[in-house]
């Protein structure tokens, strides 16, 4: 990794803290931050240690979007970044719980959509920015904004680029919790231990991928996929855990991701 430093890395309790880490700049994006975000997924991905990743940011921001700002020199990459896909964050098949402290806008709001939990700070501010900027509706928050929310909101938060405040976020269910900003990481922490001391690696990963490729079918192809899955799921070792577990009273003990149940979508991925 070039610039570790820009996304900080720390493991404890089967949670991995990401911190996006240019607080001078209030965590603005720039390429080598973006590449060296998606690297640090990648590296949670891989660590067996790992079950739940939180993504927050260093000072008073969560990250406000490009850096709009920042003179590029020699060694700096354009944003977004070419190395590594920008939906990158979708295929990361741990949850991903983003722990927003402080401003997000544009391409922020756009990470912050690819997240699976959104915990935010009262008083955060977020914005689209883009049609402000002369820009469009990037990082699929078009897609992402009217799948979570609805048309009618995301053409609202697109077209006028308005300044929306946590709370409001959170009645238009594009945040999960609003918290007040002493509590926030306490909050992201004890949800991202209950999900890696009580749930399966290999169900989590399998219902990302459902939420994230079922709604493109037909209800009738959905059910089908569904079913074909539980099938899957009724032959694996992570459900006689989980029976065994409820049946005898004791804690679950499901294992890493990959050692316990897997089903076929994990070695043969969509193309």
């Amino acid at each position: 990794m070039k610039h570790p430093e820009l996304v900080l890395y720390e493991v404890d309790a089967g949670v991995a803290t990401l911190t996006f880490n240019r607080p001078d700049r209030m965590n603005g994006m720039i390429g080598n931050m973006e590449l060296a975000y998606f690297q640090r997924l990648q590296q949670a991905e891989a660590d067996s240690d790992v079950r739940v990743i939180i993504v927050t940011g260093e000072g008073k921001g969560w990250c406000p979007g490009a850096d709009l700002a920042y003179e590029a020199g020699p060694d700096d990459l354009p944003l977004p970044n070419k190395v590594l896909p920008n939906d990158l964050p979708l295929s990361i098949r741990k949850p991903i719980i983003a722990a927003i402290n402080g401003a997000c806008a544009g391409a922020g709001l756009g990470h912050a959509m690819m997240c699976d939990f959104r915990i935010a700070a009262a008083g955060a501010k977020f914005t689209t920015a883009f049609s402000r900027r002369g820009l469009i509706a990037e990082y699929g928050l078009a897609w992402h904004l009217t799948q979570t929310a609805g048309r009618a909101v995301a053409l609202d938060l697109l077209l006028t680029a308005r300044v929306v405040l946590a709370e409001e976020m959170h009645e238009l269910g594009l945040v999960n919790t609003v918290v007040p900003l002493g509590g926030l990481m306490d909050t992201a922490r004890s949800l991202a231990a209950d999900i890696a001391a009580n749930v399966s690696p290999a169900s989590i990963a399998t219902i990302k991928n459902q939420v994230l490729t079922e709604p493109a079918m037909t209800v009738a192809e959905a059910t089908a996929h569904s079913n074909s899955l539980m099938y899957e799921s009724l032959k694996g070792s992570d459900l006689t855990e989980g029976v065994m577990s409820f049946l005898e009273k004791r804690q679950v003990s499901f294992p890493p991701l990959g050692e316990g149940t897997v089903f076929d979508w994990m070695s043969n991925p969509p193309e």
